[in-house]
């Protein structure tokens, strides 16, 4: 099983207004950043995601990012007071801290990464999340044929992302670390399309991991929450 301290939270949970869900703060650990614990076991996507695939992305390459920015931040203390959201947005579309935003960026899209999914997921949604698909997004269908799409069509290593953006949900991918979170935008789901998120356990079926994803591990709850 693949292990994590607590410590520094990189994630926490938090109460969302009266009468609403209880929201998923992701980014909200200051220095020094901790692998965030999983918030399943790692057998439990089997078998659209496996033990080994987790053992590697969730045990090396996140843990790598994390180390990687603790190493960035140390010994500067503007950064080292920001949290982990705040490092993303202050690096953004700055080449001299090119570095930092990806591995910041990276820390925080995997963390969300590992709540967009859930054992037993998948398939359509309900609740206010469902009635927003289908008033902004064309409905179910048209939803997962275009998130699909996204997740194919992003080129080389990425992620697409079911976003809120100026009042209405919208599809959108993004290249390496980039996030729409940077631009201010509400990141409701994703799904990772660099090779290292599925190569183990699909090759190059990059398509049917991203239908696997969909039809069995989306965390409906999650976007739910995150819409507020």
């Amino acid at each position: 099983m693949v292990g994590a301290a607590a410590g520094t939270a990189v994630w926490a949970a938090a109460d969302g207004a009266a009468g609403s869900p209880p929201r998923v703060s992701i980014g909200t650990g200051k220095a020094p950043h901790t692998l965030p614990k999983l918030p399943y076991a790692d057998n439990a996507l089997d078998p659209v995601i496996s033990s080994n695939t987790i053992g590697f992305h969730y045990g090396k390459h996140h843990q790598t990012y994390i180390t990687n920015l603790n190493n960035l931040v140390k010994d500067k203390p503007d950064l080292s007071a920001m949290t982990l959201e705040e490092v993303v947005k202050a690096s953004a579309g700055d080449p001299a801290k090119a570095g930092l935003f990806n591995n910041a960026a990276q820390v925080w899209n995997h963390t969300f990464y590992w709540h967009s999914m859930k054992p037993g997921g998948g398939g359509q949604p309900s609740g206010k999340i469902k009635a927003r698909i289908d008033s902004d997004l064309g409905g179910y269908d048209k939803f997962k044929a275009d998130f699909a799409a996204a997740a194919t069509t992003q080129f080389g290593s990425g992620w697409a992302w079911l976003i809120e953006d100026a009042g209405k949900l919208a599809i959108v991918k993004s290249g390496n670390a980039e996030t729409p979170m940077a631009q201010g935008k509400k990141c409701l789901l994703t799904i990772d399309v660099w090779e290292h998120a599925y190569y183990l356990d699909w090759q190059n079926r990059r398509a049917d991991y991203i239908a696997a994803f969909l039809d069995k591990l989306v965390n409906w709850e999650f976007a739910e929450k995150n819409l507020g």
